[in-house]
């Protein structure tokens, strides 16, 4: 059948970003039921902590509201459902924008469409290529709970809960692909979505009296099922009902309008749009503007609520085995909520370094989708074009870190912590370096070997940041745990900036990317 061939080939095509994400959520529901055992080994010290920061307010605004957190199963569809719900909504947009609108945008469409098959069909594959991969999260998250010794019953039920919030989203980006003309367009739309119904989630959540409104969004609805307390399954009703709905709308949609165009059209302008078309550089930034745009956007939301929950930091809440694993991976300070936004900005070069390698991709998948070869018949040079690629990167970087510095220091403020704008700006810039050193090593991957090098570069962030998390627990020798760069990020403010590291990461991802231009200006372009 061709829809069975077009929606292995639209998995195929995801395949990285898939298994990035399924990773992810494995060893997240793994992590968080070990290490609340771990951490909290007796009922007395669960009900401290319970009292201590299952009623914070901050902490409803990422994870949602608690039920029964001194049992490891509820507290585990606290910390996880709340997150990796989040995280499965996100994974739905881009999934199903990236299968329908951007296929259009690209051309493919187009040429399936001469064959002999259906729009409905080459639309219908794409969903089921999307809800494939939520299948996978649904089926990684389960993974983890089992192996962190979650009873399997209440695991595969939250792992559904958790899933059904990205069955939802991802007939949210199959109605944006059709109303937006462009890829960028729906994903801003299918983003503006999800942010209005995450806000939606957050009031019902900190606000007396609007507990109703979780009626009205799906990371509602995943609290709603109560996982590990009472559950309610008929809840499951809803997403099912909406997703299977705005799907269906979505290839009514896709059937009747013309390929290249959408629902909602801008209309036709006398004038041509030239801006930022005076270079290659400046191109690739009027193409990245929109996810550009979309990053800073979720970097300040998330770096403000963190800011926020900062306040709910106290040493006498944190046990003393708790404090004694931080100190292996050097967040001894971790029990204020000073030391506690250090720690955060150590996942901050998580997500820049995800980010660099991100922009990279971009400019790799110009290559394989060959606008790279129409490009250079142009008189333009491989060393300005991959030169500019990761300079530009590199300036996004520091954008997203400042960012993130701002939003931090404006959520602390709120939530009553005293702490300086000087301060976290310095701690947002020192987790700059660790980023350039994945940004160079990621662009000499794709230079090396077009196909596999982004895949790489995204193993080896990944790994890198994972090794420093987890291997503390394996007791390895120093030096062994120092082979990350994330061993080597200063936990600033509460630590000061480790200028020798600081420098080596930068000059390693320089000279990393000076060879990549110099491999590249020699290789054979796709």
């Amino acid at each position: 059948m061709p829809v069975v061939g077009l929606a292995r080939q639209a998995m195929r095509q995801a395949r990285t970003r898939t298994m990035a994400f399924v990773y992810l959520f494995a060893l997240y529901a793994y992590v968080q039921p070990v290490g609340y055992r771990g951490a909290y080994p007796t009922q007395t010290d669960r009900h401290r902590f319970a009292t201590a920061f299952a009623g914070n307010t901050g902490l409803r605004l990422l994870y949602g509201q608690p039920h029964d957190v001194v049992a490891v199963g509820g507290y585990t569809a606290w910390r996880v459902g709340g997150v990796l719900a989040i995280a499965v909504g996100l994974f739905g947009v881009f999934a199903s924008v990236r299968a329908l609108r951007t296929e259009e945008d690209s051309g493919r469409t187009e040429l399936v469409l001469t064959g002999t098959v259906s729009r409905a069909s080459v639309v219908a594959a794409a969903l089921a290529a999307s809800v494939s991969g939520v299948a996978a999260l649904w089926l990684a998250e389960f993974a983890g709970f089992l192996l962190g010794g979650v009873p399997a019953g209440g695991s595969a039920y939250l792992a559904l809960a958790t899933a059904a919030v990205g069955l939802v989203f991802v007939g949210v980006g199959a109605l944006a692909s059709q109303l937006a003309s462009t890829g960028r367009g729906a994903l801003e739309v299918g983003s503006s979505a999800f942010c209005l119904l995450l806000l939606l989630r957050i009031l019902a959540d900190t606000v007396p009296g609007a507990e109703w409104v979780r009626w009205l969004t799906p990371l509602g609805w995943a609290e709603l099922l109560r996982p590990f307390a009472h559950p309610q399954p008929y809840v499951l009703v809803l997403p099912a009902a909406f997703a299977a709905a705005m799907c269906i709308v979505a290839v009514r949609v896709a059937v009747g309008r013309d390929i290249g165009v959408g629902l909602v059209s801008r209309g036709n302008r006398a004038d041509p749009r030239t801006r930022l078309l005076s270079s290659p550089v400046a191109q690739a930034l009027r193409d990245q503007r929109g996810a550009l745009a979309s990053w800073i956007g979720a970097v300040a939301v998330f770096s403000f609520l963190l800011g926020v929950i900062a306040h709910g930091i106290s040493s006498s809440d944190l046990p003393a085995r708790t404090r004694r694993q931080l100190l292996k991976i050097g967040a001894g300070s971790v029990e204020t909520p000073t030391g506690y936004l250090a720690f955060l900005f150590l996942f901050l070069v998580l997500v820049l370094s995800t980010f660099a390698c991100s922009r990279i991709a971009d400019a790799a998948r110009d290559e394989t989708e060959q606008r790279l070869q129409t490009l250079l018949a142009q008189p333009v040079s491989r060393v300005a074009w991959l030169g500019g690629r990761a300079a530009l990167a590199a300036i996004s970087v520091v954008a997203l870190a400042l960012t993130a510095g701002v939003a931090t220091w404006a959520g602390a403020r709120t939530g009553g912590v005293h702490v300086g704008l000087g301060q976290l700006l310095e701690a947002a810039l020192n987790a700059v370096p660790a980023a350039v050193l994945f940004l160079g090593i990621v662009t000499l991957a794709y230079a090396l070997t077009s196909r596999g090098g982004v895949a790489l570069g995204y193993a080896a962030v990944i790994i890198a940041f994972l090794w420093n998390v987890v291997g503390s627990l394996f007791s390895p020798p120093r030096w062994v745990l120092d082979l990350t760069p994330f061993a080597h990020v200063g936990l600033v403010p509460t630590q000061a900036v480790r200028g020798v590291a600081v420098a080596v990461m930068i000059v390693i991802g320089v000279v990393a990317a000076a060879v990549a231009i110099g491999v590249f200006r020699h290789r054979d372009v796709l």
